[in-house]
């Protein structure tokens, strides 16, 4: 089995143990809201809901982003993450909404607790669970590069989060006898759950959207400066610009200028740019593909090349120049910033 089929199996496990344990967490707090007749713990079995039917969604989005690259889909399936994320966070904020309606209702019209004792040790197993799984969702999403893993986990930790402060607000109502504390705490669950689904479909239309990911970008050009430090004899490459990359799910793509030296053949560039493409991606610790396009040198970067043999040089090797974004990103080559050096 390959490191993709074993990663894609993981991911589908993560999520069928968010459906079982969702399940169970949903009976629990279900069971804590019919004893009480409590808007809060009601809020709290309507957002476990949505997670079940989430993961579910989930489960095929996985699936279809698990399939490799064909001709209808040449970069691959992995947006589907991004959708699923996306319908997650509509279905949290259309749950906000219900949850607000409900307890806004019960502000008015009243309403009547009982056994709160018990359906609070109900709601605080429940909330374990949800803690331990959002973890694990979270943790493994990041591990395997997963949005919709990351995003599933992220909205079970708000959840978690949601039942510990329902449980404070039960506890104020249990000891002051105030009952219309309860819709109140349900009012604010409902605004805590807008602010999430908001930002889970924000963060997913980016995505969608192909909006630059200043993290990714950043990352890479950390990483073309450790393997531009090994010279033009180590790599091929004297320096690069043109840096574009989207990401697809798990699957990264780069486009990438690479500037050779002008003198060499079309057969040793090429070479040169397949090996860079390599080694980019796994030092990296990226998945997907990096796509090269070779320019020459134009004897623009002579300070920062450290090519002793080159025939057409114009002036002497200086030092390595440390690559910023804003070089590596640059549609056009320019002048190394060396070049003024040496020349003053």
């Amino acid at each position: 089995m390959t490191p993709a089929e074993t990663a894609q199996r993981e991911r589908i496990r993560a999520i069928l143990i968010s459906l079982g344990a969702g399940t169970l967490i949903l009976a629990l707090k279900a069971a804590a809201y019919f004893l009480t007749g409590s808007m809060a713990l009601q809020s709290d079995a309507m957002e476990s809901i949505v997670n079940i039917v989430a993961a579910a969604f989930g489960l095929g989005a996985v699936l279809f982003a698990g399939q490799p690259a064909d001709k209808n889909h040449p970069y691959g399936h992995g947006k589907m993450e991004y959708f699923a994320a996306a319908f997650e966070g509509g279905l949290i904020s259309l749950a906000a909404v219900i949850i607000i309606y409900e307890s806004i209702a019960a502000l008015v019209h009243g309403i009547e607790l009982k056994s709160l004792g018990l359906g609070m040790a109900l709601n605080i197993s429940a909330g374990a669970l949800n803690g331990l799984l959002g973890w694990y969702l979270v943790r493994t999403g990041k591990r395997l590069n997963s949005k919709t893993l990351e995003a599933d986990g992220h909205h079970v930790l708000s959840d978690f989060h949601s039942t510990a402060g329902i449980l404070v607000g039960l506890i104020l109502v249990l000891t002051t006898g105030f009952w219309w504390l309860d819709p109140l705490v349900a009012l604010f669950v409902g605004g805590m759950l807008i602010k999430t689904g908001f930002s889970l479909v924000r963060q997913s239309a980016a995505a969608l959207l192909d909006e630059e990911d200043a993290a990714m970008i950043g990352r890479i050009v950390a990483t073309l400066d450790g393997l531009l430090r090994g010279g033009v004899q180590k790599t091929g490459v004297i320096t690069v610009h043109g840096l574009r990359a989207i990401r697809s799910g798990r699957y990264t793509h780069v486009d990438i200028h690479l500037v050779v030296p002008e003198y060499d053949s079309v057969a040793k560039a090429h070479d040169a740019a397949e090996r860079f493409e390599e080694v980019l991606i796994e030092a990296a610790g990226l998945e997907g593909e990096v796509h090269t396009h070779i320019d020459p040198c134009c004897r623009l970067y002579c300070a920062a090349c450290t090519d002793e043999a080159c025939p057409i040089r114009v002036s002497a090797y200086v030092e390595h120049h440390p690559i910023t974004r804003q070089e590596a990103t640059l549609a056009e080559p320019v002048e190394s910033p060396l070049a003024e050096k040496r020349s003053s």
